[in-house]
């Protein structure tokens, strides 16, 4: 069997049976983009969202998980591991950013990752994680099991991204990260989702 139609990137592709180990990927961006893309929810065509601003670029391959959604659970993971006011999640699917050796010239493509991390962002009030991945296959990169396993650098251009993609001058930083953390903590983020989802779709 095959499709006629085009499957909703968020609604209509599947998440994977791996699941948390491995997940589907739906890529938005990628490093060498000048604009942000995101899925828009009602059509699941690729829209611009803005320009990158000023001299940011995304530092990885940049996307979301199929089928999850962060609202409560998702804020109370948060509101468990940080002292930050948390209002609830921020009402996106689970964004996850990809690391890989290979040049993937655009996104609006599927991949499969095996989750390493991911760093609790609080963005206006909202929690919005981001989970940290490895390319399944990937050569240089699969041999990183844990986020702590990361060069330095790799993980400060993480860090600088989330704190600076959305300041503008003379506005106050919306975001900021609660913490990090590991593999298995990464697991419960995406287990998490998946219920956000599921109570979400129930509605």
């Amino acid at each position: 069997m095959f499709r006629t139609n085009k499957a909703h990137p968020w609604h209509g592709v599947p998440i994977g049976d791996g699941v948390p180990a491995e997940v589907t990927v739906f890529i938005e961006i990628v490093p060498s983009d000048t604009v942000k893309y995101e899925v828009d929810k009602e059509t699941g065509y690729l829209k611009i969202d803005r320009p990158q601003q000023y001299s940011n670029v995304v530092p990885a391959n940049y996307g979301f998980i199929p089928q999850t959604y962060c609202a409560e659970r998702i804020a109370d993971l948060a509101r468990e591991g940080s002292d930050i006011s948390v209002s609830g999640g921020d009402g996106d699917p689970l964004d996850i950013l990809v690391l890989s050796e290979h040049h993937i010239p655009r996104g609006d493509i599927i991949l499969k990752a095996r989750p390493i991390g991911g760093f609790c962002l609080i963005d206006g009030g909202e929690a919005d994680d981001k989970i940290i991945a490895v390319l399944k296959g990937d050569k240089v990169f699969e041999q990183y099991t844990q986020i702590s396993q990361l060069p330095k650098g790799i993980l400060e251009r993480f860090e600088h991204y989330f704190l600076t993609y959305k300041s503008l001058p003379d506005a106050p930083n919306i975001c900021e990260i609660a913490y990090s953390y590991g593999r298995e903590q990464s697991y419960h983020v995406i287990e998490a989702a998946i219920g956000d989802y599921a109570d979400m779709v129930r509605k």
